[in-house]
C-alpha cells in the first residue's frame, strides 16, 4: 500500500505494516437458541474492527485501487456515493492517509445540513459536488460501462462501493486474515457483489458461500457479477438469500433494530442497520428452519459500515 524507494526498487508494503489496526481481526463466537438445537457453531470475523472510517471490507475492496493509483502517480481519486454512504467516507480517509486528494460525486441535492458521514469526508479534505439523482445515475453509468479509469491524468476513478476487478482481488484476500479452512459455511451481506466474488474466489472447494442481498427487486444469483468468477464453476457452491431486505437498501424496520438491540446485549457485538443487521437478522432466521445441517461450522462476515446508523434518532440503538 505505501510505497517505499530503496534506492534500487519500489516496494509494496502490506496494510498490516501500515495499520495496525488489521491486527485487530477477531473471530467471536455468537450463541443463539436455533444455533444450539441443530449443534451449530457460528462464528463472526469482526472486520468491523479495522479501523474507524475505512472499517470491514472497505480496506479490502479500496487496496488495489489505492496501489494502482500510487503506481501510476495519480494525484486524486474520485468517487461516487450517497449522503450517507461509508464507501465516500472510505475513500476520503484513504486518500488522507496515503496523500492524495479526493473528490466525491454526492447522489441528491446538497442539503442544509450535511450528514455526518460527508461533514467527515469533508474534513478529511474531499471535495464534495452532488447531482441530482437522474445526472448521477447518467455520470456514474457513463464512466462504469466506459471503463474511464483517468478522468484526467491527475486522477483515479474508484466505482461506487469499490466494485470492480480491483475491487474483488482486494476482497479475495479477507479470507486469508484469519485461519477460515474449518468452516462449511462463509456468509455475507452483498450490495454490489464485490465482497461475495471474492469469497467464492478464494474459499475452499468444500466450503458454501451464503450472500444475503439488501437490495429489493434481485433475484437468482442476483446482483452478484459472474464476469468477476475466475471459475464459474464454483458457483453451484453460492447460495443468496433475496426475503431479508426489509424494504430495499437502507430501508429498516423496528423489528430489525429490536433484533440489533438484542444481539447487541446478548454478545456485544454492534451491527448496522444496513448492512450487518439484516445478514445477522437473516443467519438466524434460516437457521431456525434447518437452513444449515446438523453440526455446520458457520463464519459470518462483519463488514463494517456502523457509521450508517449515524442517521437513526439518538437513543433507538442501544450502542
Amino acid at each position: 500500500m505505501k510505497l517505499i524507494n530503496n534506492g534500487k526498487s519500489t516496494q509494496v508494503l502490506s496494510m498490516v505494516e501500515i495499520i495496525p489496526e488489521l491486527k485487530n481481526i477477531s473471530i467471536d463466537t455468537w450463541d443463539q437458541p436455533s444455533f444450539r438445537s441443530l449443534q451449530l457453531q457460528v462464528d463472526i470475523l469482526r472486520l468491523d474492527k479495522i479501523h474507524p472510517e475505512i472499517s470491514g471490507n472497505k480496506w479490502f475492496k479500496l487496496k488495489y485501487y489505492l496501489e494502482a493509483a500510487r503506481l501510476s502517480k495519480k494525484k486524486t481519486l474520485v468517487s461516487y456515493g450517497g449522503a450517507y454512504s461509508n464507501h465516500i467516507l472510505a475513500v476520503s480517509a484513504a486518500a488522507a492517509i496515503y496523500g492524495f486528494s479526493s473528490i466525491g460525486y454526492i447522489r441528491g441535492e446538497e442539503p442544509t445540513t450535511p450528514s455526518p458521514l460527508l461533514k467527515a469526508a469533508k474534513e478529511f479534505g474531499m471535495r464534495l459536488h452532488f447531482l441530482s439523482r437522474l445526472h448521477y445515475d447518467q455520470e456514474k453509468n457513463s464512466m462504469t460501462i466506459n471503463n474511464i479509469q483517468d478522468i484526467n491524468n491527475d486522477s483515479l476513478f474508484i466505482p461506487e462501493g469499490g466494485s470492480g476487478f480491483e475491487g474483488v482481488r482486494g476482497a479475495e484476500e479477507i479470507l486469508s486474515t484469519v485461519p477460515t479452512h474449518m468452516y462449511s459455511h462463509i456468509c455475507c451481506a452483498v450490495g454490489t457483489g464485490t465482497t461475495l466474488a471474492g469469497l467464492i474466489n478464494s474459499s475452499a472447494s468444500h466450503q458454501n458461500i451464503i450472500g444475503v442481498s439488501i437490495l429489493k427487486g434481485t433475484k437468482d444469483l442476483e446482483p452478484l457479477n459472474i464476469s468477476w468468477i475466475r471459475n464459474t464453476t464454483s458457483l453451484n457452491k453460492v447460495q443468496i438469500i433475496h426475503e431479508d431486505h426489509f424494504g430495499g437498501y437502507a430501508r429498516k424496520s423496528k423489528s430489525l433494530l429490536d433484533f440489533m438491540n438484542v444481539v447487541y446485549t446478548n454478545s456485544g457485538i454492534p451491527t448496522d442497520f444496513v448492512y450487518s443487521g439484516k445478514l445477522f437478522y437473516s443467519i438466524n432466521r434460516i437457521s431456525a428452519l434447518n437452513f444449515f445441517p446438523e453440526g455446520s461450522r458457520v463464519l459470518v462476515l462483519h463488514t463494517g459500515g456502523l457509521q450508517g446508523n449515524c442517521s437513526l434518532t439518538p437513543g433507538i440503538l442501544q450502542f
